[in-house]
């Protein structure tokens, strides 16, 4: 039978709530391997794991009910070991980088943030800022419209404004925020985000980086700023044991 690990922690705070539940259909029950020091959250893996909804919602609980009372070092979802003895013989391996992820993630949640442009917002605004578009613009307008070849020199020229804008603007987001949090890990560029970002937040901290970005939101009123968190800290715990002992399954899902 595989193993699916949700996350590891300290022997010294092993102990899991009387019927925890993880993974499955039926769930499966959530038990502790020990490995020295070290010890993992697991359960019987199901065959044909999928990144369904019930499973993401079950794997995150088991984090969450498990992070708050200890440290856990999360692993994302559809991370599957061919067996017990392959999880504790990679805590084993690789103890001293799990036991430095522990004292360095203490008291620590992550929170991402993604921002995006607001469009008819960030348009009015590099409009404003340069007169160059606003001359061509204006020009066109004056000659009914412009030819093909002014309007599409007007739509590059207005694209590379937006473009150069969401440079300044992630950057100006992150200048908010990075003095706030202990750490930060860049997320994967992706359609519709100029920014997404995960940053690890020492907890008594947290007031003072969630007032930051609010602080943000308010000043720069042409972005659609998000945050999402607190969150068990991904971004900030590799690599997973299966990533030694196994093949994930669905890799990648299941954090931010």
């Amino acid at each position: 039978m595989s193993t699916y690990v949700y996350g590891i922690t300290a022997w010294s705070n092993p102990a899991l709530s009387e019927g925890m539940a993880g993974v499955g259909e039926p769930p499966r029950p959530v038990r502790v391997l020990k490995a020295g020091e070290l010890a993992a959250l697991v359960s019987d893996a199901p065959e044909a794991l999928r990144p369904k909804r019930r499973d993401l919602l079950a794997h995150q609980n088991v984090l969450a009910e498990a992070g708050a009372a200890r440290c856990v070092l999360p692993m994302r979802f559809g991370n599957v070991a061919p067996d017990d003895d392959a999880v504790t013989q990679v805590l084993s391996e690789r103890a001293e980088h799990y036991r430095e992820r522990l004292r360095e993630l203490d008291g620590k949640d992550e929170y991402n943030v993604k921002a995006s442009h607001v469009e008819e917002a960030v348009l009015h605004l590099v409009m404003a800022e340069n007169a160059e578009l606003r001359a061509l613009a204006d020009a066109n307008r004056q000659a009914g419209g412009g030819s093909y070849e002014e309007r599409i020199r007007l739509g590059e020229l207005v694209a590379a404004a937006v473009k150069a804008k969401e440079a300044e603007d992630g950057a100006e987001v992150q200048s908010v925020l990075a003095p706030t949090a202990a750490a930060l890990s860049v997320g994967q560029a992706s359609t519709g985000w100029l920014l997404n970002v995960s940053y690890l937040v020492v907890r008594d901290s947290a007031e003072s980086f969630l007032a930051a970005a609010e602080h943000a939101r308010k000043s720069l009123t042409h972005l659609d700023l998000r945050v999402n968190g607190p969150l068990p800290p991904y971004s900030f715990v590799e690599p997973g044991p299966v990533e030694h002992a196994g093949s994930p399954i669905g890799a990648g899902t299941g954090g931010t």
